[in-house]
């Protein structure tokens, strides 16, 4: 694997498949009026990826810490923002369950109709952009992977969701732009902090981490913004209101990637961005998380015993699952946070099977 850039090819294979199904002629309507070639062709490009993370899983040495087959290159020089990836131990099981679901996704397609080749661009395109989310290291980069898995998300809801789907698209939308734009913010404030502090303008993680100086209460806010953004896509209470709405509209393949991979992107984010960055404000926040984290236990599991409709029973239980998780980086010890990554694993297969 040395040499190989397996981690472009884990991001970028699925959206050239989202190109290909409108380049190639044989995926139009026309030629394909029931949607069999275009669901086929899916279902390989995703099994592809799967591939792909197989082998990264093989060639992943255990035995080294940190970040391995790292990928770099300039991108926007002028601003320093790069291209760079890379995958360690956290970062490497949300990506093999990324790419394990993403084929059954593609197969319980049987029961959209309308729009069909359309569907499966917009699953290729999300596959991407959580890729993308799990393996930027560079924050600019991070954020626009974050941003984009929007754009997908909203068209699967808002045209193959359910009565409701156009008021659970725009409450999830909303609430999540809300967080992302107040981390957009304090990720430039990063950047020029860094610029002041050594004439030059990055966006990397590793370098930000080292060679930025930031007062407490500066951390305070800069914490604030990224655990907004963070906490609304997990969803820690009381910013959970989005996801039973979103949940129950959305198509089951929308539900089971919502559920699976989309709520695990804001504890990978607590756990890689907002507490390394701002240790001595995540210190102080702790607490507060913590707390939150018991109610969302209790609440969702309460919430979740009363429904009548199995798919916010699943969103209500997830409210209370994702608590544990919570709970777990927020301790911040070597046995809670690989329990917290084992649980998003396991809530990640779980839920997907009990929406399918």
């Amino acid at each position: 694997m040395t040499g190989m850039p397996i981690l472009s090819w884990l991001v970028f294979t699925p959206l050239f498949g989202a190109l290909a199904l409108y380049l190639v002629p044989a995926f139009s309507p026309g030629s394909d009026s029931k949607g069999s070639l275009s669901r086929v062709f899916s279902f390989l490009v995703s099994v592809l990826v799967f591939v792909f993370a197989c082998f990264l899983l093989r060639s992943f040495d255990v035995r080294e810490s940190g970040i391995q087959f790292a990928e770099r290159a300039p991108w926007v020089s002028a601003f320093g923002i790069s291209y760079a990836l890379g995958v360690d131990g956290i970062s490497l099981f949300l990506v093999a369950l990324t790419a394990f679901l993403m084929p059954i996704v593609v197969l319980a397609s049987h029961s959209v109709h309308k729009h069909l080749r359309a569907y499966l661009a917009c699953m290729l395109v999300l596959e991407s952009a959580m890729m993308g989310t799990f393996l930027a290291l560079d924050l600019f980069l991070f954020y626009v992977f974050w941003e984009f898995v929007l754009a997908p998300m909203y068209f699967i809801i808002g045209i193959w969701g359910g009565r409701r789907r156009i008021y659970a698209t725009l409450k999830f939308v909303l609430f999540t732009v809300t967080g992302s734009v107040l981390m957009l913010v304090a990720i430039m404030y990063l950047a020029w902090s860094f610029y002041q502090q050594h004439g030059t303008l990055t966006f990397m993680l590793d370098e930000l981490l080292t060679g930025t100086s930031i007062s407490s209460r500066g951390e305070v806010w800069l914490f604030s913004m990224f655990a907004l953004a963070f906490a609304i896509k997990i969803p820690i209470f009381p910013l959970h209101t989005w996801l039973p709405d979103a949940h129950v509209e959305a198509p089951t393949g929308g539900s089971v990637i919502l559920a699976g991979v989309l709520l695990k992107m804001g504890i990978y984010g607590f756990i890689r961005f907002a507490y390394p960055l701002f240790p001595r404000a995540a210190e102080m926040f702790t607490p507060w998380l913590l707390g939150l984290a018991v109610v969302g236990i209790i609440y969702g599991a309460l919430v979740a015993w009363a429904q009548t409709d199995i798919k916010k029973l699943v969103a209500y239980s997830s409210v209370s699952h994702l608590g544990f998780c919570v709970l777990g980086f927020a301790a911040f010890t070597v046995v809670s946070l690989s329990g917290s990554v084992f649980q998003m694993l396991s809530h990640g297969v779980s839920t997907g099977a009990l929406f399918l």
